[in-house]
């Protein structure tokens, strides 16, 4: 009788279990469903987005990338930011703004590098122009191409704005939280008027330093500004801090203002990523964090009249340049000397310019009285304010991108484009 009562606890016991590993079952399926419908929703979500962007095809056939150059791991990306105020992101658009972007595939950081658009490079003709003439005269291909070339990169895609759909952004994500100097504030509200007509926006003038929730004329207008000390450095490092604020906020954003975005900004936004791309990248949001960010070069002279260009930014030494770009875009990556094709550019704009690398700059670091090892000479670090300023009512010298001598006028109708 004992033994019947056993076995019979037994079969009970075993009887319960196969219900529970059933429930386990039925709940993970209906786990791996749940998440299959979603992904299927979120996949047709960005399908039927797409189709908002100005989607340019580029022919990765007629992308070059130097010889030897694998960056494995990393997707490297060009962000172009246009000067036109009629949604005119092609050739014949001046990019003032040129950042490239480093993602880790693995941990998912994003590193920036801004390119000072006034940085002398060789362009795809062979000619030496400041760094923003390759998408003036052939559009974001040939920005790609130039790129790759004097930078040792193997970008593929790109995508392009204009300064209303940055304005548009920050609105919609209700501004974003900036502090401005006093002389960046009196910049601000002699240039906000332009800026806000050009973006079909009010304008609102600033009342002196502080710590302000910019709205998106007033973020725009303060990415711009360019006649203060620092010149066009510090206007790049106002530039990523302003998408650095933005990235904070849309990365913890609802998804309803992330679709107002969507709707209002993907239009005013040119690019070759392919549907493909967009939805692996897109798939990773919530992952993706922002690391470090600089200017380049590294180091660098200013100040120097180059003929066809005018004044121009030069890279003491663009060989080193470029490795140190390579350590900081790609912390993980082994560098390796720079390819033949940069090796050759950097002696080139050597002999073009004159302008050599100081001894100084490679030197092992001196230690200092507490034996730290810490560089001495404060004046070769890459703060890219650089101590530099562009002198107001200067003139930019033309060249055959079509920056053909506008002047840094200090009228109310000036065109922001310069600052």
């Amino acid at each position: 009788m004992a033994r019947r009562r056993e076995l019979a606890a037994i079969r009970a016991a075993k009887a319960r279990k196969r219900r529970r590993r059933r429930k386990r079952i039925r709940a993970a399926i209906i786990f791996i469903e749940t998440f299959i419908l979603i992904m299927l929703m979120g996949t047709a979500y960005v399908m039927a987005k797409y189709d908002k962007f100005q989607r340019v095809d580029i022919d990765k056939d007629n992308i070059e990338v130097n010889e030897g150059i694998t960056l494995e791991g990393y997707t490297t990306v060009a962000l172009f930011g246009g000067d036109s105020r009629e949604g005119q992101l092609e050739e014949g658009t001046h990019a003032d703004t040129i950042i490239i972007v480093s993602i880790d595939n693995e941990s998912k950081e994003i590193r920036m590098a801004s390119i000072y658009r006034d940085t002398l490079l060789k362009q795809m003709n062979d000619t030496y122009r400041k760094a923003n003439n390759a998408y003036f005269v052939g559009g974001p291909e040939e920005a790609i191409n130039m790129l790759n070339k004097n930078l040792d990169l193997d970008i593929e895609d790109y995508a392009t704005v204009d300064f209303k759909a940055m304005s548009d952004v920050v609105d919609l994500m209700g501004g974003i939280e900036i502090t401005v100097t006093d002389a960046e504030a009196r910049m601000m509200n002699k240039y906000i008027g332009e800026t806000a007509k050009a973006a079909d926006k009010e304008a609102k003038e600033l009342e002196g330093a502080g710590t302000y929730t910019l709205d998106g004329p007033q973020a725009v207008t303060y990415s711009r500004l360019r006649k203060l000390e620092g010149g066009d450095y510090k206007r790049t490092e106002r530039q990523r801090e302003v998408i650095k604020k933005l990235f904070e906020k849309v990365t913890s954003t609802d998804l309803a203002t992330i679709n107002k975005i969507i709707d209002t900004v993907f239009p005013q936004v040119s690019t070759s990523f392919s549907l493909k791309k967009i939805i692996g990248l897109s798939s990773a949001l919530m992952d993706y964090k922002l690391g470090e960010n600089a200017g380049f070069p590294f180091e660098k002279a200013d100040g120097i009249t180059y003929p066809e260009a005018g004044d121009v930014v030069v890279a003491q030494g663009l060989a080193e340049n470029v490795k140190e770009l390579h350590e900081f875009l790609y912390p993980n990556e082994t560098v390796e000397e720079v390819s033949d094709t940069v090796q050759m550019i950097s002696e080139e704009i050597t002999l073009e310019t004159g302008v050599t690398r100081p001894a100084e700059l490679d030197a092992e670091p001196e230690e200092d009285s507490e034996g730290t090892g810490e560089d001495v000479d404060s004046d070769n670090d890459n703060d890219e304010t650089g101590g530099s300023s562009y002198a107001d009512g200067g003139t930019e010298t033309g060249d055959d991108s079509g920056n053909t001598g506008r002047p840094y006028a200090d009228t109310a109708d000036a065109k922001f484009v310069e600052e």
